[in-house]
C-alpha cells in the first residue's frame, strides 16, 4: 500500500492549466501512426456498469473523505474491457503489480483532498517515463488519458455511489488532473472543472471547444 504522492513523484515544476485555457489544437490533438501497435487504454467510449468490478478495503462507504483518507486505484483489462476500481485508504499497490501493468501503466489514481476549506479530487495519469515504449507513444497516450478521463471519473462516482449520495456536494470538488511524464510537454497539470462537469464532457466537446 502507498499513498498518491510516493508513486507518483510530483516535478518540481508542472505547467498548470485549466481546460478552458487550452487551444483548440491542444484540444483535437490528432493521433499519429506508430510503428508498435498500441491498445486503447480504457476500451469502450461508452461507460458500462457492467465491467466495472469495485473493491471496499478497510473504508466506510458512506464517510466523508475529510474525516477519513479516500483513494481510488482504477486498472483496465484490454482484453475484456473489464475495469477495477478499489476505494481505501491508500493506493492498492497489490492491483499493480504484474508485468502487464508495469509495462501499459495505464492505471489512474485519485485522491480526496481538502484545500482551502474545500474539498478537491487530484487525479494522477502516467503518460511517459520507466521504459523507452511508453516514451515513443507519450503523444497518444496523453490523447487517450484526456479522452478517456470522463468515464473514468463516472466511473468513480458509480463505485463510490453511497459517497455521493450521502454527500451530493462532492459532485461540486473541483478535478485536478497531473499528467506525470518525463517529456516537459506533457509533465502538467490541469484543472477539470466541478466533478460534475468533468464527468459530463465528451470527447466530441473537448475536440470541438
Amino acid at each position: 500500500m502507498a499513498s498518491a504522492a510516493s508513486l507518483f513523484q510530483l516535478p518540481t515544476q508542472l505547467k498548470q492549466r485549466s481546460r478552458s485555457s487550452l487551444t483548440r489544437k491542444e484540444r483535437s490533438v490528432r493521433v499519429k501512426r506508430s510503428a508498435f501497435p498500441v491498445a486503447r487504454l480504457f476500451g469502450p467510449v461508452i461507460f458500462e456498469a457492467s465491467k466495472l468490478k469495485v473493491l471496499h478495503l478497510g473504508v466506510e462507504k458512506e464517510k466523508h473523505p475529510e474525516e477519513l483518507p479516500r483513494i481510488y486505484t482504477l486498472t483496465h483489462c484490454d482484453i475484456t474491457s473489464n475495469i477495477t476500481l478499489t476505494v481505501s485508504h491508500t493506493i492498492n499497490s497489490a492491483q499493480l503489480r504484474g508485468w502487464y501493468n508495469k509495462l501499459q501503466r495505464d492505471e489512474v489514481v485519485a485522491e480526496w483532498k481538502m484545500v482551502r476549506g474545500k474539498m478537491s479530487l487530484y487525479v494522477h495519469c502516467h503518460i511517459s517515463g520507466g521504459h523507452f515504449l511508453l516514451d515513443l507513444v507519450a503523444h497518444f497516450r496523453y490523447y487517450i488519458f484526456c479522452k478517456e478521463l470522463p468515464l473514468v471519473l463516472r466511473a468513480f462516482v458509480h463505485g463510490d455511489g453511497n459517497l455521493f449520495d450521502n454527500n451530493p456536494e462532492l459532485q461540486e470538488a473541483t478535478v485536478w488532473v497531473y499528467f506525470h511524464s518525463n517529456l516537459p510537454e506533457f509533465n502538467k497539470i490541469e484543472c477539470w472543472g466541478p466533478l460534475w462537469c468533468a464527468a459530463s464532457t465528451t470527447s466530441n466537446e473537448l475536440s470541438s471547444s
